[in-house]
Protein backbone atom coordinates (compact mmCIF):
# COMPACT_ATOMS: atom_id res chain seq x y z
CA UNK A 1 0.00 0.00 0.00
CA UNK A 2 0.97 3.46 -0.76
CA UNK A 3 0.05 5.96 1.66
CA UNK A 4 -1.44 9.50 0.14
CA UNK A 5 -0.13 12.79 2.39
CA UNK A 6 -1.78 15.09 0.07
CA UNK A 7 -4.73 15.46 -2.09
CA UNK A 8 -5.31 19.09 -3.26
CA UNK A 9 -7.82 20.24 -6.19
CA UNK A 10 -5.89 22.54 -8.32
CA UNK A 11 -8.35 23.08 -11.31
CA UNK A 12 -11.99 21.49 -11.95
CA UNK A 13 -11.70 17.71 -11.67
CA UNK A 14 -7.54 18.26 -11.08
CA UNK A 15 -5.41 16.87 -8.29
CA UNK A 16 -2.37 16.87 -6.85
CA UNK A 17 -1.69 13.87 -4.91
CA UNK A 18 1.72 13.48 -2.95
CA UNK A 19 1.93 9.47 -2.57
CA UNK A 20 4.94 7.95 -0.03
CA UNK A 21 6.80 5.97 -2.52
CA UNK A 22 10.42 6.33 -1.61
CA UNK A 23 11.95 3.95 -3.98
CA UNK A 24 10.33 5.53 -6.93
CA UNK A 25 10.99 8.52 -6.22
CA UNK A 26 14.83 7.95 -5.75
CA UNK A 27 15.01 6.41 -9.18
CA UNK A 28 12.94 8.61 -11.28
CA UNK A 29 13.86 11.07 -14.59
CA UNK A 30 11.91 13.61 -16.31
CA UNK A 31 9.20 12.22 -18.94
CA UNK A 32 8.47 8.79 -16.67
CA UNK A 33 5.40 7.51 -14.85
CA UNK A 34 3.97 5.02 -13.02
CA UNK A 35 0.68 2.34 -13.24
CA UNK A 36 -1.30 3.09 -10.14
CA UNK A 37 -4.62 1.27 -9.15
CA UNK A 38 -6.63 2.34 -5.79
CA UNK A 39 -7.48 -0.77 -4.97
CA UNK A 40 -7.07 -4.19 -5.66
CA UNK A 41 -8.97 -5.69 -9.06
CA UNK A 42 -9.50 -1.63 -10.60
CA UNK A 43 -8.35 -0.58 -13.78
CA UNK A 44 -4.55 0.18 -13.40
CA UNK A 45 -3.87 3.86 -14.72
CA UNK A 46 -1.07 5.28 -15.72
CA UNK A 47 0.19 8.47 -14.22
CA UNK A 48 2.77 10.64 -15.14
CA UNK A 49 5.16 11.51 -12.46
CA UNK A 50 5.21 15.57 -11.78
CA UNK A 51 7.81 15.90 -8.90
CA UNK A 52 9.24 13.78 -6.62
CA UNK A 53 11.35 14.23 -2.91
CA UNK A 54 13.97 11.42 -2.43
CA UNK A 55 14.59 12.51 0.69
CA UNK A 56 10.95 12.64 2.31
CA UNK A 57 10.28 9.52 -0.12
CA UNK A 58 7.13 10.94 -2.11
CA UNK A 59 6.43 11.41 -5.14
CA UNK A 60 3.78 14.20 -7.03
CA UNK A 61 1.11 12.85 -9.16
CA UNK A 62 -1.59 15.21 -11.50
CA UNK A 63 -4.74 13.14 -11.47
CA UNK A 64 -7.41 14.69 -14.33
CA UNK A 65 -11.21 12.97 -12.56
CA UNK A 66 -12.70 11.87 -16.07
CA UNK A 67 -13.52 8.54 -15.89
CA UNK A 68 -14.44 5.93 -12.91
CA UNK A 69 -11.02 4.72 -12.56
CA UNK A 70 -9.52 8.26 -11.98
CA UNK A 71 -12.31 9.47 -10.14
CA UNK A 72 -11.96 6.54 -7.51
CA UNK A 73 -7.95 7.49 -6.68
CA UNK A 74 -8.70 11.15 -6.28
CA UNK A 75 -11.59 9.74 -3.98
CA UNK A 76 -8.54 8.83 -1.82
CA UNK A 77 -7.84 11.04 0.92
CA UNK A 78 -4.82 12.43 2.62
CA UNK A 79 -4.12 9.70 4.86
CA UNK A 80 -5.55 6.68 2.66
CA UNK A 81 -4.12 4.90 0.46
CA UNK A 82 -3.46 3.61 -2.98
CA UNK A 83 -3.19 -0.45 -4.24
CA UNK A 84 -0.36 -0.02 -6.07
CA UNK A 85 2.62 2.61 -7.32
CA UNK A 86 4.39 0.53 -9.98
CA UNK A 87 7.09 2.74 -11.86
CA UNK A 88 9.03 4.12 -12.58
CA UNK A 89 8.26 3.44 -16.23
CA UNK A 90 8.76 4.94 -19.83
CA UNK A 91 12.13 6.04 -21.01
CA UNK A 92 13.14 9.64 -19.76
CA UNK A 93 13.06 12.60 -21.68
CA UNK A 94 16.22 12.90 -23.70
CA UNK A 95 17.74 15.76 -22.27
CA UNK A 96 20.21 18.28 -24.23
CA UNK A 97 21.27 21.73 -24.09
CA UNK A 98 19.76 23.28 -27.76
CA UNK A 99 20.38 26.95 -26.33
CA UNK A 100 16.94 28.07 -26.69
CA UNK A 101 13.82 25.73 -26.08
CA UNK A 102 10.18 25.97 -26.16
CA UNK A 103 7.74 23.83 -23.50
CA UNK A 104 4.14 24.07 -24.74
CA UNK A 105 1.35 22.71 -21.80
CA UNK A 106 -2.12 22.66 -22.68
CA UNK A 107 -4.83 21.85 -19.75
CA UNK A 108 -3.52 19.13 -17.48
CA UNK A 109 -0.79 18.36 -19.96
CA UNK A 110 0.70 21.00 -18.32
CA UNK A 111 1.55 18.94 -15.31
CA UNK A 112 3.18 16.62 -17.10
CA UNK A 113 5.13 19.46 -19.08
CA UNK A 114 6.28 20.21 -15.84
CA UNK A 115 9.04 17.80 -14.79
CA UNK A 116 10.62 18.24 -18.33
CA UNK A 117 10.61 21.88 -18.71
CA UNK A 118 12.40 22.23 -14.99
CA UNK A 119 15.05 19.25 -16.14
CA UNK A 120 15.59 21.52 -19.56
CA UNK A 121 16.20 24.19 -18.03
CA UNK A 122 18.74 23.01 -15.36
CA UNK A 123 20.20 21.53 -18.58
CA UNK A 124 21.28 25.23 -19.27
CA UNK A 125 18.38 25.91 -21.97
CA UNK A 126 16.98 29.06 -22.01
CA UNK A 127 12.84 27.99 -21.51
CA UNK A 128 10.27 29.83 -22.73
CA UNK A 129 7.19 28.20 -21.48
CA UNK A 130 3.89 28.63 -23.21
CA UNK A 131 0.53 27.53 -21.14
CA UNK A 132 -3.25 27.17 -22.48
CA UNK A 133 -6.35 26.60 -21.63
CA UNK A 134 -10.27 26.89 -21.87
CA UNK A 135 -10.38 29.37 -19.15
CA UNK A 136 -8.34 30.99 -16.26
CA UNK A 137 -9.87 27.94 -14.12
CA UNK A 138 -7.77 25.58 -16.04
CA UNK A 139 -4.25 27.15 -15.93
CA UNK A 140 -2.11 25.31 -13.76
CA UNK A 141 1.35 25.52 -11.97
CA UNK A 142 2.47 28.88 -13.63
CA UNK A 143 4.28 30.41 -10.94
CA UNK A 144 6.28 26.92 -10.69
CA UNK A 145 7.09 27.18 -14.29
CA UNK A 146 7.79 30.99 -14.06
CA UNK A 147 10.49 30.27 -11.77
CA UNK A 148 12.85 28.68 -14.37
CA UNK A 149 11.83 30.43 -17.22
CA UNK A 150 12.79 32.90 -19.04
CA UNK A 151 9.41 33.76 -19.69
CA UNK A 152 6.05 32.15 -19.20
CA UNK A 153 3.27 33.05 -21.75
CA UNK A 154 -0.21 32.20 -20.90
CA UNK A 155 -3.47 32.45 -23.62
CA UNK A 156 -6.81 31.32 -22.55
CA UNK A 157 -9.77 30.57 -25.05
CA UNK A 158 -11.85 33.42 -23.40
CA UNK A 159 -9.51 35.48 -22.77
CA UNK A 160 -9.68 35.16 -18.80
CA UNK A 161 -5.73 35.25 -18.27
CA UNK A 162 -3.02 36.09 -20.78
CA UNK A 163 -3.56 36.33 -24.26
CA UNK A 164 -6.64 35.38 -25.82
CA UNK A 165 -6.83 32.51 -28.54
CA UNK A 166 -4.45 29.30 -29.11
CA UNK A 167 -1.41 28.22 -27.78
CA UNK A 168 -0.11 28.10 -31.24
CA UNK A 169 -0.62 31.86 -31.52
CA UNK A 170 2.26 32.49 -28.83
CA UNK A 171 4.27 29.88 -30.59
CA UNK A 172 3.99 31.67 -34.12
CA UNK A 173 5.71 34.74 -32.36
CA UNK A 174 8.48 32.40 -31.39
CA UNK A 175 8.85 30.71 -34.61
CA UNK A 176 8.71 33.76 -36.95
CA UNK A 177 11.39 35.83 -34.12
CA UNK A 178 14.98 34.82 -35.40
CA UNK A 179 16.34 35.70 -32.26
CA UNK A 180 13.10 33.76 -30.37
CA UNK A 181 12.94 30.85 -32.29
CA UNK A 182 13.82 27.90 -30.52
CA UNK A 183 16.13 24.60 -31.27
CA UNK A 184 13.44 22.66 -30.35
CA UNK A 185 9.85 22.19 -28.94
CA UNK A 186 8.08 20.18 -26.52
CA UNK A 187 4.59 19.75 -26.58
CA UNK A 188 2.20 18.10 -24.34
CA UNK A 189 -1.12 18.38 -24.10
CA UNK A 190 -4.37 17.00 -25.96
CA UNK A 191 -3.76 15.29 -29.38
CA UNK A 192 -5.53 18.32 -31.86
CA UNK A 193 -2.93 20.91 -29.94
CA UNK A 194 -0.02 18.13 -30.04
CA UNK A 195 -0.88 17.62 -33.77
CA UNK A 196 -1.46 21.48 -34.39
CA UNK A 197 2.22 22.39 -33.12
CA UNK A 198 3.84 19.50 -34.87
CA UNK A 199 2.40 21.11 -38.18
CA UNK A 200 3.25 24.63 -36.97
CA UNK A 201 7.17 23.67 -37.03
CA UNK A 202 7.26 20.72 -39.66
CA UNK A 203 7.90 23.52 -42.16
CA UNK A 204 10.93 25.27 -40.01
CA UNK A 205 12.62 22.03 -39.53
CA UNK A 206 12.63 22.59 -35.74
CA UNK A 207 12.87 19.83 -33.38
CA UNK A 208 9.56 18.81 -31.52
CA UNK A 209 9.02 15.98 -29.31
CA UNK A 210 5.63 15.00 -28.27
CA UNK A 211 3.99 13.29 -25.27
CA UNK A 212 1.60 10.66 -26.02
CA UNK A 213 -1.04 8.96 -24.06
CA UNK A 214 -2.88 6.30 -25.64
CA UNK A 215 -4.81 3.32 -23.70
CA UNK A 216 -2.60 1.85 -21.68
CA UNK A 217 -3.08 -1.65 -19.75
CA UNK A 218 0.00 -2.96 -17.93
CA UNK A 219 2.46 -0.43 -18.65
CA UNK A 220 4.99 -3.00 -19.14
CA UNK A 221 4.89 -3.52 -23.43
CA UNK A 222 3.20 -6.93 -22.89
CA UNK A 223 -0.18 -6.12 -23.67
CA UNK A 224 0.08 -4.13 -26.41
CA UNK A 225 -2.78 -1.35 -26.34
CA UNK A 226 -1.06 1.58 -26.18
CA UNK A 227 0.61 0.60 -29.71
CA UNK A 228 1.10 3.80 -31.67
CA UNK A 229 2.59 4.34 -35.41
CA UNK A 230 5.68 6.89 -35.67
CA UNK A 231 7.31 7.21 -38.72
CA UNK A 232 5.34 4.19 -40.14
CA UNK A 233 6.00 1.65 -37.54
CA UNK A 234 4.64 0.40 -34.39
CA UNK A 235 5.88 1.59 -31.22
CA UNK A 236 4.35 0.84 -27.65
CA UNK A 237 4.42 3.89 -26.21
CA UNK A 238 4.97 2.36 -22.67
CA UNK A 239 8.21 1.24 -23.36
CA UNK A 240 9.48 3.01 -26.33
CA UNK A 241 8.00 6.43 -24.99
CA UNK A 242 5.82 8.28 -24.13
CA UNK A 243 7.87 10.75 -25.85
CA UNK A 244 8.34 10.52 -29.67
CA UNK A 245 9.45 12.72 -32.53
CA UNK A 246 6.06 14.61 -33.27
CA UNK A 247 6.70 15.15 -36.76
CA UNK A 248 7.01 11.28 -37.35
CA UNK A 249 3.83 10.72 -35.26
CA UNK A 250 0.14 9.23 -36.91
CA UNK A 251 -2.16 11.08 -34.71
CA UNK A 252 -5.12 10.09 -36.95
CA UNK A 253 -4.20 6.42 -35.85
CA UNK A 254 -3.54 7.51 -32.18
CA UNK A 255 -7.10 9.58 -32.21
CA UNK A 256 -9.10 6.93 -33.64
CA UNK A 257 -7.29 4.46 -30.74
CA UNK A 258 -8.67 6.55 -28.17
CA UNK A 259 -11.80 6.38 -28.95
CA UNK A 260 -12.32 3.03 -28.62
CA UNK A 261 -13.52 2.62 -25.64
CA UNK A 262 -15.15 6.06 -25.35
CA UNK A 263 -18.99 4.39 -24.96
CA UNK A 264 -17.79 1.81 -22.35
CA UNK A 265 -16.04 4.54 -20.35
CA UNK A 266 -19.16 6.51 -20.30
CA UNK A 267 -20.87 3.73 -18.99
CA UNK A 268 -18.77 3.30 -16.08
CA UNK A 269 -19.28 6.63 -15.21
CA UNK A 270 -22.50 7.08 -15.40
CA UNK A 271 -22.68 3.76 -12.92
CA UNK A 272 -20.37 6.11 -10.48
CA UNK A 273 -22.45 8.45 -10.38
CA UNK A 274 -25.68 6.59 -9.80
CA UNK A 275 -26.57 7.53 -12.61
CA UNK A 276 -29.20 4.60 -15.26
CA UNK A 277 -26.68 4.45 -18.77
CA UNK A 278 -28.05 5.17 -22.20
Amino acid sequence: MFEVIGNDILAPNLHRLTVRAPRVAAARRAGQFVMVRSAAGEERIPLTIGDADPAAGTITLYVQAIGASTRRIVAVPAGGALRDVAGPLGLPTHIANWGRVACIGGGVGTAVLYPLARALAEAGNEVTTIIGGRSAQYIILKDELAAFSRELLITTEDGSLGRKGFVTHALDDLITDPKLRPGAVFAVGPVPMMRAVAEQTRPHGIETVVSLNPIMIDGTGMCGGCRVVVGGVSRFACVDGPEFDGHQVDFANLTDRLSTYRKIEAEHACRLAGKETV
